[in-house]
Formats: structure tokens, C-alpha cells, sequence
């Protein structure tokens, strides 16, 4: 079921994305295509790495795409499963280191109401 918030693509909006930014677009394609060669890392594991990524960023687009590049790469259900789930670690842990901030927060307003 296709959301208001979240169209689907197609090629009508991949022609108009071609067509308004033609030179940006084979750049960014071209830089794409280098990312996710073979390299240090496999091209499967790029394909991993961007499906975690794409869970913390949120991108629906992203997550799609990256899911069913990464099963073509030869990556398994139970890869891409982890790999979501070290996901959801990072946005948590993210989310409770920054907690440090408010912590310091607290402590400075502390401070400043009860001076010494």
C-alpha cells in the first residue's frame, strides 16, 4: 500500500530526476557505483552496512533498496536481520550517551541556582 507521505518511485520520477539534474545525477551515480564495488570490504558487506544505515537514517527508499541489493549480493535473511538489529542498537545507544548532555545540563543549572 503506497503512502501519501512516502511515494513510490518510478520512472517518470527517475526520468524528471534525470532530466533537472542530469551532470549531478551521473556524478553521484558514478560515486555510488565506486562506494560500492569491491574493495577493503566485499560489495555483500557494503550492502549490510548501508541496510544498517539506512534503518538509523529512517529512509524507506533506502531500506528497500538496500534490502533487495543486499539479498542479490548474496547476503542472507538472517544477515540483514542482525545487521537491522545493530541498527537499533546504535539509535539507543546513541540516545542514552547523549543523555550526558542533559546530565551536564542539569548540573550547570544546579550550580547556577545554589551558588557556593
Amino acid at each position: 500500500m503506497a503512502s501519501l507521505l512516502y511515494p513510490p518511485s518510478s520512472n517518470e520520477i527517475r526520468a524528471k530526476r534525470r532530466e533537472l539534474a542530469p551532470d549531478a545525477l551521473a556524478a553521484f551515480e558514478a560515486f555510488s557505483q565506486r562506494v560500492f564495488s569491491d574493495g577493503a570490504l566485499s560489495h555483500k558487506t557494503k550492502e549490510i552496512i548501508a541496510l544498517a544505515v539506512a534503518h538509523v537514517t529512517q529512509c524507506p527508499y533506502c531500506i528497500k533498496g538496500h534490502t533487495r541489493s543486499a539479498l542479490r549480493a548474496g547476503a542472507t535473511p538472517q544477515e540483514l536481520m542482525e545487521a537491522v538489529w545493530v541498527a537499533a542498537e546504535m539509535r539507543a545507544g546513541a540516545a542514552y550517551a547523549h543523555s550526558t548532555i542533559s546530565l551536564a545540563t542539569m548540573q550547570e543549572d544546579e550550580a547556577a541556582a545554589h551558588p557556593h
